[in-house]
């Protein structure tokens, strides 16, 4: 049976001989459209009309979010590029091909490809990049060894937990005992990690990072310069500017950060947005733009949780209502819960053991970290922009979240450190 595929190449001519080679072969592959751009492939695709696809590195507008559309409606993609051309095929492993063939191959050799795309992924790709992808020729540290890092996602329900007070504390910390850390704001409800570090000019950040990584043109130089260097190891990729700017922050293009941030920094914590649904097809017949599609990479990404719970009986309601979904979505991350805004008014004496006890009777668990409600202290450091480590390095919950953070640099291992990346704080 021949398996249906569609092309997509920028070149006419040689679109007009790779079809005339396949139509002189034995049929195994069948080309039903020839699409003109990138809108007539993705419609193409979405009406299931193909199950492969191959595409040519000068495609305009061909970038991750593209390739991840087709594999999300089972349409395997193969790169075609002229013979000899380095460039061409060099832009397409970097866009996450990893199954490419040339224009003059004869239709034995295409239908090979097509089959091996089908067999290594609907997008053509392996997961991870081996080193050679992952280095250029103008990328600084191509000759250091790669990182082995970790990813920390950092998620609490609605109702302002304090995530991004974790997120941000942790980080800090990780920096302060000498684990170079990456801090991404990836909440596209609210994201204030910018704010409350001092950070108010407008820095490329995260979405100027997810440009490079669907263009096929993000490396370790390329993080770099999206990034800003706040205080010695602690590096940031600040969030959106406005909430309404959600949907460039495409999963593809998310994925390929996570990766590449594990092979340069030991330790990256990402900074979530609260909602978890994932339900935006049952409003669309085509493939959903999705908003909470930076929280669901990160957690899928997460080797640890850090799942953060107001100390109070409407946060631990709010809590326990969403760390069961939580655990179903992160089955093989480690999760741990940090309770914080932690005082005595709400819960009444010894407030520590009373959060301790509400969480193990109603969600099973323990808080591995209870971080104080120092409300003077998180003041201080808004108003500065600075870190708690900074403006109150005596302040308890400075000290809860150094311990927290301490226990983790303890599980990444001896990883060794990487230059600063970007531009300083100031």
């Amino acid at each position: 049976m021949s398996i249906p595929v569609v092309t997509a190449i920028a070149d006419a001519r040689a679109e007009s001989e790779l079809v005339a080679t396949l139509g002189r072969g034995d049929g195994s592959l069948q080309v039903v459209r020839r699409c003109v751009d990138v809108a007539d492939l993705a419609a193409t695709a979405q009406a299931g009309l193909a199950r492969a696809a191959l595409v040519s590195a000068g495609l305009r507008r061909l970038d991750r979010d593209v390739l991840g559309r087709l594999a999300g409606v089972g349409v395997a993609v193969v790169g075609v590029v002229a013979a000899g051309d380095e460039a061409a095929e060099r832009q397409l492993r970097q866009l996450g091909l990893t199954v490419v063939t040339t224009v003059d191959a004869d239709a034995a050799a295409v239908h090979a490809a097509v089959r091996q795309a089908m067999s290594t992924g609907h997008d053509g790709s392996a997961g991870w990049l081996n080193r050679a992808e992952r280095s250029t020729d103008d990328e600084p540290a191509a000759s250091a060894e790669p990182v082995d890092g970790r990813v920390i996602a950092v998620w609490g329900p609605t109702g302002a937990p304090g995530r991004s007070s974790v997120a941000t504390g942790v980080a800090a910390e990780l920096a302060d005992q000498r684990v170079d850390t990456l801090l991404v704001d990836a909440d596209t409800y609210g994201g204030s990690v910018a704010q409350a570090l001092g950070l108010l000019d407008e820095a490329p950040g995260l979405a100027a990072a997810v440009r490079h990584a669907n263009a096929g043109s993000l490396d370790v130089a390329s993080l770099r310069s999206c990034a800003r260097q706040v205080g010695k190891g602690l590096n940031v990729l600040t969030g959106l500017t406005r909430p309404d700017r959600w949907p460039e922050l495409g999963a593809a293009a998310l994925d390929r950060i996570w990766e590449l941030a594990r092979t340069t920094m030991p330790v990256t914590v990402v900074d979530c947005g609260f909602c978890l649904e994932e339900d935006e097809e049952l409003s669309y017949d085509t493939v959903a733009p999705r908003r909470n599609a930076a929280t669901l990479s990160a957690l899928a990404a997460a080797d640890d949780v850090l799942a953060v719970c107001a100390a109070d009986a409407l946060g631990v309601q709010r809590f326990v209502r969403g760390y069961a979904e939580l655990t179903e979505l992160v089955p093989a991350a480690r999760v741990q819960v940090v309770a914080t805004k932690v005082r005595p008014g709400p819960v009444g004496a010894k407030p520590e053991k009373q959060v301790a006890a509400a969480l193990q009777r109603y969600a099973g668990v323990t808080p591995a970290a209870v971080v104080p409600d120092d409300r003077a202290a998180y003041d201080k450091a808004m108003a500065r922009g600075r870190t708690l480590a900074e403006v109150a390095p005596r302040s308890p919950a400075r000290a809860a979240l150094r311990g927290l953070a301490s226990r983790l640099a303890a599980a990444t291992g001896d990883r060794p450190a990487v230059a600063a990346a970007g531009g300083s704080r100031r």
